[in-house]
């Protein structure tokens, strides 16, 4: 009977925490949430033997993933094996966190010391394992509204965030415990004399995040200075399933068209089109090319127009007669000045990893799945005394590559997308989210231009300061925007030096785990 009733309480802790975890993440935005979500898991990882602890994490960890990215399996071009296998892989992580934590409590150590380092080493593994790297839906990710609170991000990344929202977390799972053991009488003598360390521990780690709060919310008063630009993005609200069909080809490219006429009373500097825009390849198709180029001259301005190409002006990976998921970059007299391929591309999606090493099974490479070629060069355009650099779809989930392009010159970065793939739901807003992070991170203006929304502007300190809407709604919608944007320069602490903070965590974690293997000395935990 005992063992019923704990069964039925590790599921429920499990459950409590994912569903309280998702909740803290687009669209439902209870971003406090997260703020204690992880309590319960906390609390019931102390005491458990490592197997049932690596059970506990994973079953938290799928119940977090299910609920949060739901949309995996809505797309077409996803297998429903592909898609149940994501959320058991995202899972590994909780997993894997949970059995490693245990081992460290093991020594009687307060979860304060060991939590946070521990769930940032594992984020940042599940960021960095090659073709299976998946910066999705990360703890910090959560506070993305936040403003104040993640002004750190432009010295640690995201996983600053992460680190002090489950020291909170681990903060409260401590004193928790310690007043579950109090009432009990089970309170072993404190090392440091301190009979109540929880409670200075917790007022501890309140007045450090309200230390980094206050300078945040101070920096939000400034605003960005210097040169200005005014840019503008078409969101032109296509289904995925009618963007490749020649019966609406005409349909697609005159909406874009007329779209752009409309911004174009503005007088835009710069005029964005998203990932895949035009319905063919523009250097492959004669007609469709000299109607980009008659239309662009008659606007007479700057554009970066999303396609899909051979890749003309590189001629090693024109040899190998692939196409690349592109972006064309347009001068007002209608001539191509330079075209990005994208670098990171979507495993199983536009290529198959180790296709020549491993046989995949069909219920996770769907049948028709692209063969891009992937770009190598961080492609910098410039204009009207300004530099920038674009990002192609999930290339801004990859903090790497948005630094690399500051570092390599940009002023400021745009990021064409096409999110008509999962239809509906949160999906685009998971991905605003992180792109606010990319824009802090590196104190950069960021410009999304989507094909479905949501296309918008974001300023360096992670404001989102105009989107295109139309009746009130931002996504699966049609419609323009335009902001003159002011160019200060870019570039931070991470953007030089990068997940330096991460470092330190992976490093502290190992430190941790080979103690709690080897080492002799117990420390209290109260």
């Amino acid at each position: 009977m005992k063992k019923i009733t704990n069964l039925f309480f590790y599921l429920f802790t499990s459950v409590l925490s994912g569903v309280l975890l998702f909740l803290a993440f687009p669209d439902y935005d209870f971003h406090l949430f997260a703020w204690i979500a992880l309590v319960p898991f906390l609390l019931t990882i102390r005491g458990r033997k490592a197997w049932q602890a690596f059970l506990i994490g994973g079953f938290t960890g799928l119940i977090f993933f299910v609920g949060m990215a739901t949309w995996i399996l809505k797309s077409p071009d996803v297998t429903k094996g592909a898609g149940i296998l994501f959320y058991f892989y995202s899972s590994f992580y909780f997993s894997l966190f949970a059995l490693f934590l245990s081992l460290i409590l093991r020594k009687r150590l307060p979860l304060l010391a060991a939590a946070s380092p521990l769930w940032v080493a594992f984020e940042y593994l599940r960021c960095n394992v090659s073709f299976l790297s998946l910066p999705w839906a990360l703890l910090g990710h959560s506070q993305y509204s936040n403003l104040p609170l993640i002004q750190m991000a432009s010295f640690t990344g995201v996983y600053g965030v992460s680190f002090f929202v489950i020291l909170a977390n681990a903060a409260i799972a401590d004193l928790l415990t310690h007043w579950r053991d109090k009432r009990a009488h089970r309170l072993a003598p404190s090392p440091s004399g301190l009979k109540h360390s929880p409670y200075y521990r917790g007022l501890l780690v309140f007045t450090l995040i309200l230390v980094l709060w206050v300078p945040g919310w101070v920096s939000l008063h400034q605003h960005p200075y210097g040169k200005t630009l005014s840019v503008a993005v078409v969101q032109g609200n296509f289904p995925q399933g009618v963007k490749w069909n020649r019966e609406y080809r005409e349909k697609i490219i005159s909406r874009y068209e007329n779209l752009t006429e409309e911004v174009s009373k503005w007088s835009p500097h710069l005029i964005v089109w998203p990932e895949a825009a035009t319905p063919g390849l523009v250097l492959m198709d004669i007609t469709l090319f000299q109607r980009m180029v008659s239309m662009v001259r008659r606007i007479n301005t700057y554009f970066i127009i999303g396609s899909a190409e051979y890749p003309k002006f590189d001629n090693v990976l024109a040899k190998k007669k692939k196409s690349g998921n592109t972006v064309l970059f347009f001068g007002p007299e209608g001539k191509i000045i330079g075209q990005y391929i994208k670098i990171r591309l979507v495993p199983f999606g536009e290529y198959v990893p180790l296709e020549h090493v491993i046989q995949w099974p069909e219920f996770v490479v769907a049948k028709g799945t692209n063969s891009h070629i992937a770009g190598t060069e961080y492609k910098i355009f410039g204009l009207r005394g300004t530099s920038f650099g674009t990002l192609i779809c999930w290339e801004t989930i990859f903090p790497d590559l948005p630094r690399r392009f500051v570092n390599e010159g940009a002023e400021f970065l745009i990021n064409v997308s096409n999110e008509a793939w999962f239809g509906k739901n949160c999906f685009p807003y998971q991905f605003l989210s992180i792109s606010v992070f990319r824009a802090v991170e590196n104190r950069i203006n960021l410009v999304r231009a989507t094909n479905t929304g949501v296309s918008c502007f974001i300023d360096p300190y992670g404001r989102v300061t105009d989107r295109v809407t139309n009746g009130g709604e931002d996504i699966f919608v049609a419609g323009t925007a335009r902001k003159e944007i002011s160019i200060s320069p870019p570039g931070t602490f991470y953007t030089r030096y990068g997940d330096v903070f991460a470092y330190g965590c992976v490093a502290f974690s190992i430190g941790l785990m080979v103690w709690s293997l080897f080492g002799k000395k117990s420390l209290d935990r109260n």
